[in-house]
């Protein structure tokens, strides 16, 4: 049996003095202040009912390392909101007292930074968000708030978002900085029920069993599912969502004995939307089920921001402007110029220029070479070998 880890003495503090050994102060002992406290708090609040290691919940909430998260959670066993178990491995799970405590903290958003150009102190945006893959989301403004902060409103409230716009310009980043830890399936023409509900697969030593999708698992453990790309997936792929989005929150598995699975609170889903994407359909059946339609962009200021030059910034916006009226079939977004910064970096200006021209679509390649030229005033070809 395991209980919750006892508060520790206080590096020199005497062994007689309740206040060192027993009751650490809250900033002490919770670490209420601290941004990824919150986001562990939160997380374990989110799974009462596991045992949770501490590389499990890096990973689940994007977190650059794992000994920062193992440190909060520590915290959280000194003042008793979660109980340590170590069996070999350090696992943690929620105590009442945590769950309690978890619902007083605000949501796991960075704290804001205050603007140093004037206003009287106005309230400046939020610091990055790290994603699971430890890059960093730089939130934008959504109508009172920022895109991150209110994206987890609406999970509370239940209203489902469809984000939508060109690939790159950051929908699934902005999904993911919202929602550590959350389930993805990515759409394509290819993809079947299986992908969303599961399958049987082989075992060793002969026979099957059944591995439960990513809708199962994020129902029934309160997690959030993006579907990726979700107007490539066939209408009648989809429909297998519906159930679970409506007011009962039920599912079957056919293939699994009619199993029944019941949604449980947190569980939500988040679909993503390339309109211009060859063989993207926006159902109606689809559409009407998301209450909130979230056009996505490119942030040119926070390409300026991130080192792309100003005049390749200018040359993009003018692509795009092309690509809205219908004069080319493709333009560049946030994450081809953040790539041209990295080859910029590694091979230089003339080579990033080029390499951009280069990943464009064939039929796409004279406008971006055309727009790039005139903006640089350096003549640009696609990327290539040069003689030895």
């Amino acid at each position: 049996m395991t209980t919750p880890t006892p508060p520790a003495p206080q590096a020199g503090a005497p062994q007689n003095n309740p206040a060192a050994t027993d009751t650490p102060t809250a900033e002490a002992a919770t670490g209420r202040s601290g941004y990824l406290y919150r986001k562990v708090a939160l997380h374990l609040a989110d799974h009462p009912d596991q045992i949770l290691k501490v590389g499990e919940i890096t990973r689940a909430i994007g977190a650059p390392s794992s000994g920062a998260v193992f440190e909060a959670l520590k915290k959280m066993a000194t003042a008793g909101h979660a109980t340590h178990h170590r069996d070999p491995h350090h696992r943690f799970q929620i105590t009442q007292a945590g769950i309690d405590a978890a619902g007083t903290l605000p949501p796991a958003v960075p704290r804001t930074r205050s603007s140093s150009s004037g206003g009287g102190g106005r309230q400046g945006r939020p610091a990055p968000v790290p994603r699971p893959n430890s890059t960093l989301y730089h939130p934008r403004r959504l109508g009172r708030g920022w895109d991150v902060e209110e994206l987890q409103r609406l999970r509370t409230q239940q209203v489902p978002v469809l984000p939508y716009g060109p690939p790159g310009t950051g929908k699934t980043a902005m999904v993911e900085a919202a929602f550590p830890g959350l389930l993805t399936v990515a759409g394509t023409g290819d993809t079947v029920v299986d992908d969303f509900l599961g399958s049987y697969n082989p075992i060793p030593g002969g026979g099957y069993e059944f591995v439960h999708g990513p809708l199962v698992t994020a129902m029934r453990e309160g997690r959030v599912l993006l579907v990726d790309d979700a107007t490539l997936i066939p209408p009648r792929v989809l429909a297998v969502l519906y159930p679970a989005m409506d007011g009962r929150g039920v599912i079957t598995i056919p293939a699994h004995g009619n199993e029944t699975v019941q949604a449980v609170d947190g569980f939500y889903i988040v679909a993503g939307h390339n309109p211009g994407v060859h063989g993207a359909v926006l159902t109606e059946a689809l559409a009407s089920r998301f209450t909130v339609h979230l056009h996505v962009t490119t942030d040119w200021d926070l390409a300026r921001q991130l080192g792309v030059p100003k005049q390749v910034v200018n040359a993009a916006i003018d692509l795009n402007a092309d690509l809205a009226a219908g004069k080319t079939v493709w333009a560049p977004q946030l994450r081809e110029l953040l790539g041209f910064v990295k080859v910029r970096d590694h091979l230089g200006m003339t080579a990033a220029l080029a390499n951009l021209a280069g990943i464009a679509p064939a039929d796409a390649r004279d406008d971006v070479t055309a727009a790039l030229s005139r903006h640089t005033g350096t003549p640009i070809t696609a990327l290539a070998l040069g003689k030895r």
